[in-house]
């Protein structure tokens, strides 16, 4: 069986969630994805990764070796998008 691509592991995990923003990179057996789900809203961190690891079934044990996560909800990612205050702070003198 082959490596799967990061496009691919992108398309199993999002036949199972519907993600807001779904980001996969990964060299075939190594992965990191970045997964922004309404239904993550109210979950722990745990809680959150179970529901991806149920979204890609048997393939996190045939498949993929490896998957690093962040699994955020709709608000904290439009947070974490957010300029720091400092960024956009004007000094004056």
């Amino acid at each position: 069986m082959a490596d799967p691509t990061p496009q691919q592991v992108s398309e199993f995990i999002a036949a199972g969630l519907q993600c807001e923003h779904l980001e996969v990179e990964g060299d075939g057996r190594h992965f990191f994805a970045t997964i922004v789900c309404e239904a993550f809203t109210g979950k722990s961190r745990v809680a959150r990764h179970q529901q991806v690891y149920a979204a890609l079934g048997d393939r996190m044990r045939e498949q993929i070796h490896a998957l690093s996560m962040k699994t955020l909800t709709p608000a904290e990612w439009a947070a974490s998008a957010a300029p720091p205050p400092s960024a956009t702070a004007h000094r004056t003198h």
